[in-house]
């Protein structure tokens, strides 16, 4: 299989903006999650959430004010690409850490975004995306702990690195 260095630069690009979601998320920067879907971008999350992909973060987001923690990785990315088209299959685990009455939880979540993806002005934007869950657990936890370092807000260590 031969691939240009344009190929090579546009898959780089798609991992990025996949690794910018999952930043966004966990750091709590809406403007960076949102900035990853097209403004009438599909959102298909089964069970869960159907709508626009900025109406996902919208609803992500309260969900995820009641979390302690959470940290979103993306892994093994698959990504087919057709001029400025292209699909991909990335696969996802989240760790999500609540305190609930009944005590601390930790929810792991195994799933893939499947995107179909637009280049528009030089940038990749998710135009339709539907998450798949291969597998959900919860556990209980004896205390939730991190670093005062770990921040879900730009106090976050990383800010310091990136602007």
């Amino acid at each position: 299989m031969d691939i240009t260095m344009n190929e090579l630069g546009d898959k780089a690009a798609i991992r990025d903006v996949l690794s910018r979601y999952c930043r966004g998320l966990d750091r709590m920067d809406k403007d960076m999650a949102r900035a990853v879907f097209a403004p009438q971008a599909s959102a298909n999350y089964y069970g869960i959430y159907t709508g626009t992909g900025h109406g996902f973060i919208d609803w992500v987001w309260e969900a995820h004010r009641g979390m302690e923690t959470h940290s979103h990785q993306i892994t093994n990315v698959l990504i087919e690409l057709d001029g400025d088209s292209a699909v991909s299959e990335a696969y996802i685990t989240v760790v999500l850490q609540q305190q609930r009455e009944t005590g601390a939880v930790e929810i792991q979540v195994r799933s893939r975004y499947l995107d179909r993806w637009s280049k528009r002005a030089g940038c990749w934007l998710i135009v339709e995306r539907e998450h798949v869950i291969d597998a959900q657990s919860e556990v209980p936890l004896q205390a939730i702990v991190k670093s005062a370092e770990s921040r879900r807000d730009r106090d976050d260590a990383s800010y310091r690195f990136f602007s």
